[in-house]
């Protein structure tokens, strides 16, 4: 029979597997990702989520370190229109179920996305790890931001060796804690209330569609969200505005910004 103790110098990927393993299932997984991953991958934020035609698109978690965590407004510019032909995360000709690796930089982006969403938050660089499901995509991408350097060739290789370990765990904790769609409906009780108390004439509907508006959903994604029409959604949309006294989306943010 043999024993022997552990090195206390394991290597890095190791250690940082074995603090997030620790998380798994509890609430400080989603704010201790970046923290546990940056001697191997210093990303600035991150965001998972699930996107494509055969999905509505959900984000499960996000967070940012060492920087405003600007993350929530990053995805509600990207469901204002670029998700819709987002191309950066498909790989048409992996499998089913394959998993790939991805990384892109703020240039290779299509315009839209890349003003909506990189440019306006100070995003530079992503890497990606992505599962190919059917008419959709999970993936996990993490952001290198404007103020830092390029991911070099050893991170870049770093996050290959943690990739597979980083899909199964963060597919393990959305199931534990699936936290994130009840956070996106407290930001829409949280503008409703708040745009209820601006102006109390507000219907529920009206309220309902403002609230959205002010998430950066789109109109189309609206309609989907509370099972109407996208006529109907124009019209409590233009009654709103008519009560508010303004006449377009812009105005809307400056009326809350400004009371």
């Amino acid at each position: 029979m043999r024993q022997w103790t552990l090195s206390p110098h394991s290597n890095a990927s190791t250690q940082v597997l074995q603090g997030l393993i620790g998380l798994v299932g509890e609430a400080e997984f989603e704010s201790a990702l970046l923290q546990h991953l940056h001697p191997m991958v210093p990303a600035a934020s991150y965001a998972i989520y699930q996107t494509g035609s055969g999905c509505q698109p959900q984000l499960f978690m996000s967070a940012s370190l060492g920087i405003p965590d600007a993350t929530r407004a990053c995805w509600n510019a990207y469901l204002t229109g670029p998700h819709l032909d987002d191309r950066t995360l498909s790989a048409p000709s992996v499998p089913q179920g394959q998993t790939v690796l991805c990384h892109i930089t703020a240039p290779e982006v299509p315009l839209q996305h890349r003003a909506r969403v990189y440019e306006a938050h100070g995003m530079a660089e992503r890497i990606s790890v992505v599962q190919q499901q059917e008419s959709s995509v999970f993936a996990l991408n993490f952001y290198r931001h404007t103020h830092q350097k390029p991911f070099s060739d050893a991170q870049l290789s770093d996050f290959e060796s943690l990739a597979p370990a980083l899909l199964s765990l963060a597919q393990k904790q959305i199931q534990l804690r699936p936290t994130r769609p009840t956070a996106a409906r407290q930001d829409v009780s949280q503008w409703t209330m708040r745009l209820g108390a601006l102006h109390p004439g507000l219907t529920p509907r009206e309220l309902a569609v403002c609230a959205r508006l002010l998430l950066g959903i789109t109109q189309d994604g609206i309609a989907r969200d509370l099972s109407l029409s996208l006529p109907t959604v124009k019209t409590y949309r233009n009654r709103a505005f008519s009560r508010l006294g303004i006449q377009f989306k812009n105005q809307l943010f400056a009326l809350f910004t400004s009371a």
